[in-house]
């Protein structure tokens, strides 16, 4: 295949995922460090080897994590300057630096932390069997995107923040909203790119100002009230800290956690050897959904913008250029990984970056891990055979990115294939 180093943004690169893993083969073996100059971008480099990634991560006071934060167009980035005052759009986590970074992330810390997230197993189990029992009425055939994966971890977000149920579908067309905002199927009639993002934001705010407000009057015990009444470094958040807490917290605590779900199935189905093994011995459960989330590595890119002059690999980056750290392309890397084009339910050095690393490395890792076994867990219990009925379609974005349609047909355990349909 012949390639361009601009197509790493193209949207619809990510909807291809031959086209995309071949392309990032390429990457990593001829151009590990590249110069993009895509149009309607302001350039950028990029990076895609992991051990090059990693020590990127290393020094957050070189490669900052903001104010340049994701890829987007540049009249993106310019309405999102007029609206609401940077680039990003969104001030959240993921684009703080520093002790203010550490300030808020110690705010919800310690929810996430093992110890605390071992009390969720009862909760997330019985989430887990709820959503896998929707198999039984849907008569052997469904999307397994949007009839069950997108739904069963945004029920674990929007529990652990103290929304509503009723709020759920909002919720969710909201994200697939702000991460999908190049796909022609998700963007809003009528807008360009940078209009639909706008309205969503500004949807968030008008959702999660009501949030704060009910927090704020009547305190629970849940993350929102943290959020909204949380005094990270003994002073007040900002009302644009705080909406970007609620943001990160609302769709990368669900949307990449479908995302490695949906992927993790569509493995198993094209590794049917390793479905077996899984349904024989659930202490593969752990390794399994460590290697779901390398797989489909859901988040396929953050950047950083470079402080000071810096080499990497006899390539200069000059003060004040910007980095692409490639997720996608490093949780491939032949030199991290055994066998790395090889989808391994049993794999034991498994240090992928689907999570990032360094002082951005995900708070809610822990979590994403423990969704993925119950779900597995509960459906290898309840289903006797499952396939594939259709195409897998993916979303055409280039930050976060998955399936968004996976047709199948299952047979439910101590049935016969197709009896239910």
């Amino acid at each position: 295949m012949a390639f361009h180093i601009d197509e790493i943004a193209d949207p619809k690169l990510y909807g291809d995922q031959d086209r995309l893993q071949s392309f990032y083969a390429w990457l990593r073996t001829k151009h590990p460090v590249a110069r993009a100059e895509p149009e309607g971008c302001r350039p950028f480099w990029v990076v895609s080897r992991h051990a090059d990634i990693r020590e990127i991560e290393r020094q957050p006071d070189i490669f900052n994590a903001g104010p340049r934060n994701t890829l987007m167009p540049e009249v993106v980035e310019q309405a999102n300057i007029q609206f609401f005052g940077i680039e990003a759009g969104i001030q959240s986590l993921v684009m703080i630096d520093g002790e203010r970074h550490q300030e808020l992330r110690g705010l919800t810390q310690s929810y996430f932390l093992p110890k605390n997230i071992r009390r969720l197993e009862g909760l997330i189990g019985d989430l887990a069997r709820q959503f896998v029992a929707r198999f039984e009425g849907l008569g052997g055939r469904c999307d397994f995107g949007s009839d069950i994966a997108f739904w069963y971890p945004l029920r674990v977000a929007m529990t652990i923040l103290g929304i509503d149920e009723a709020d759920e579908a909002r919720m969710l067309q909201l994200t697939h909203e702000l991460f999908g905002s190049s796909d022609p199927a998700i963007i809003r009639s009528g807008m360009t790119q940078a209009e639909h993002l706008v309205a969503v934001h500004h949807d968030y705010v008008a959702f999660f100002d009501e949030i704060t407000k009910d927090r704020q009057a009547k305190p629970r015990e849940d993350v929102a009230t943290l959020i909204a009444n949380g005094r990270p470094g003994d002073r007040d958040m900002t009302p644009a800290e705080r909406m970007g807490y609620y943001i990160i917290v609302a769709t990368a605590g669900h949307d990449t956690t479908a995302a490695s779900i949906a992927g993790g199935l569509k493995a198993l189905i094209d590794h049917p050897d390793q479905m077996e093994r899984l349904r024989a011995d659930r202490s593969l459960l752990k390794p399994f959904a460590n290697e779901a989330i390398r797989w489909t590595a859901p988040v396929k890119h953050f950047f950083r913008n470079v402080t000071e002059d810096y080499e990497a690999r006899g390539t200069r980056f000059a003060k004040g250029d910007h980095v692409m750290l490639s997720y996608g392309a490093a949780t491939r890397d032949e030199d991290a990984f055994a066998e790395a084009d090889r989808f391994k339910l049993d794999r034991s050095v498994n240090n992928h970056l689907a999570f990032g690393y360094g002082p951005h490395m995900c708070l809610g890792q822990f979590l994403a891990k423990l969704e993925i076994e119950a779900f597995f867990d509960a459906m290898l219990d309840k289903l006797g055979s499952v396939a594939l009925d259709g195409p897998t379609l993916y979303t055409e974005t280039p930050f976060v990115s998955g399936i968004k349609s996976l047709p199948i047909r299952y047979a439910l355990q101590g049935s016969r294939p197709g009896q239910e349909s």
